[in-house]
């Protein structure tokens, strides 16, 4: 019996959703500051299968690296639009571990097709079953509010 295939979402819905992914990074990294960054992608697709995508950055002034190959770049950015698209992902969660003076970590959930602060509390419980490489502890903080360019001056107010 042949697996039952994902909802194909229509190239408008696709197109926006990969304007809100380019629109999401281009505030995400600023927003994260100076250094370097591990975004973590993990999604729960509509037929179950969860499926995860990692994305190194270094943000220095004036300047952001992506420290991946393009086809590494290219699958957490496919993850990102459609799970933003909402019509196959059921469930994502974007988490961002800053190595400075220790680990920071600081997550979004995607709702209504855009980033979502995750609190500190409920990320330190997701937090918990990270596989942490250093000894150095993890600090959960505030994720910053990033702003949803599709949405006027009044409903961000």
């Amino acid at each position: 019996m042949p697996e039952p295939e994902l909802p194909r979402p229509d190239n408008a819905a696709t197109a926006s959703a990969m304007g809100r992914a380019l629109h999401a990074l281009a505030a995400l990294f600023p927003a994260l500051g100076e250094g370097s960054h591990e975004l973590s992608i993990t999604a729960e697709r509509a037929d179950g299968t969860e499926v995860n995508a990692d994305l190194y950055v270094t943000v220095e002034p004036g300047t952001c690296r992506v420290d991946h190959s393009a086809e590494e770049y290219v699958q957490f950015f496919v993850l990102l639009t459609f799970a933003l698209e909402e019509s196959t992902v059921c469930d994502a969660v974007l988490v961002a571990m800053t190595a400075d003076a220790g680990l920071r970590a600081c997550g979004w959930e995607v709702r209504a097709g855009w980033l979502h602060p995750i609190g500190p509390a409920e990320l330190q419980k997701a937090a918990t079953s990270l596989p942490l490489d250093d000894a150095a502890p993890l600090v959960v903080c505030h994720a910053p509010e990033l702003h949803r360019p599709d949405k006027t001056a009044e409903e961000r107010s």
